[in-house]
């Protein structure tokens, strides 16, 4: 059975997708000797594999080679900046895409699109053993004496800042009361043991047997159940949805714009939803999804569902203000500050 998802989250479109003023750089769309570098955050890897297959089906994928490489998301865009090879971007935050284009890399017009800059969505969520045997089923269960958390590392993943910011917006019910903020994450951070450097890292961590609970996107917990990890995982009432921005560098060939188009067509997010990811456009069929709580309606709408437009006032305000580094005379982030006062900086 087949099911059609429609977009939970509004997106203002914008027409059809702009060209962002690449160059062809190996030949035009379709050269058999023309690779795409896609630098992409940890989780995209296995998600991928059939979207590149699909693609590379297509007139304007014929003979397109696929160069990927994974990271911690912010690890990732900072390696562009240094030099690696990259035509298309897939990051966890929208600031790992904007160091680019303040690096001359990306076009400063990279999100007007009909998604936004948006190739990819989720939301966060709990994973526990089996069976849920410490019945976690709410923020305020993470935070009881004795249950040990595992949660990457802001300092370096983009999936913990929105675990981090997921957990705020519960204390503070969407608003912007910092005492009740700073109140639930020293709790929350304090039952945490461990801090990996990204998402992919957490998890094997979680599976190789650390921790009670891991804070996680839905589709990472969706893909740990597929490869056969023992485990549960537990979409909370309140939650937050995760948004995950694409764009091609400016220097990318033909190919690499018609990738980026690719990635938010009704086939492809089909590829991704499979593999737990919710669907950015309206109207994508997809099968049940194995590993999903309810394979065959896996996308549960939470009772409330904040946003990071709506409640932090998007990340060109929220990066600085909860995970600013402190340097070049900046003031340090209200959970960076947290982290070093608790002693939680975690692994870089």
């Amino acid at each position: 059975m087949k099911k059609t998802i429609k977009v939970a989250a509004a997106f203002t479109a914008a027409g059809v997708l702009a060209l962002t003023g690449c160059s062809s750089s190996e030949g035009g769309s379709g050269d058999s000797s023309e690779t795409i570098h896609l630098s992409a955050f940890s989780v995209m890897e296995a998600a991928n594999e059939p979207v590149f297959e699909d693609f590379e089906g297509t007139d304007a994928g014929d003979g397109v080679e696929f160069e990927p490489s994974y990271g911690a998301s912010g690890d990732q865009s900072r390696a562009v900046v240094a030099g690696s090879p990259a035509d298309v971007v897939h990051y966890s935050l929208e600031t790992d895409v904007t160091r680019l284009v303040g690096e001359g890399l990306v076009a400063e017009d990279w999100k007007d699109n009909a998604t936004n800059g948006i190739a990819t969505s989720s939301v966060v969520v709990f994973v526990v053993r089996a069976g849920n045997p410490d019945g976690i089923e709410t923020w305020d269960d993470l935070v009881e004496p004795g249950v040990d958390i595992i949660t990457p590392n802001p300092g370096s993943s983009g999936s913990a800042r929105w675990n981090i910011l997921a957990a705020w917006a519960h204390a503070t019910g969407g608003t912007d009361d910092e005492a009740a903020g700073k109140a639930f994450l020293t709790k929350l951070l304090n039952n945490t043991i461990a801090l990996p450097s990204s998402g992919r890292e957490a998890t094997t961590a979680f599976t190789d047997g650390s921790g009670d609970v891991l804070l996680s996107y839905e589709n990472e917990a969706i893909l740990a159940k597929q490869s056969g990890a023992d485990i549960d995982y537990v979409v909370p009432p309140d939650t937050l949805l995760i948004q995950n921005p694409a764009a091609v560098t400016t220097e990318a060939g033909d190919a690499a714009q018609a990738f980026l188009e690719f990635m938010t067509s009704p086939e492809a997010q089909a590829d991704y939803a499979a593999s737990g990811f919710r669907p950015v456009v309206d109207g994508v069929d997809i099968p049940e999804v194995e590993g999903a709580n309810d394979p065959s309606d896996p996308f549960p709408t939470p009772d409330t569902l904040y946003t990071i437009d709506d409640n932090f006032a998007g990340w060109g305000t929220a990066a600085d203000l909860f995970f600013g580094d402190g340097q070049e005379g900046n003031p340090l982030g209200i959970i960076t500050k947290l982290q070093q006062d608790l002693g939680k900086e975690g692994e870089e």
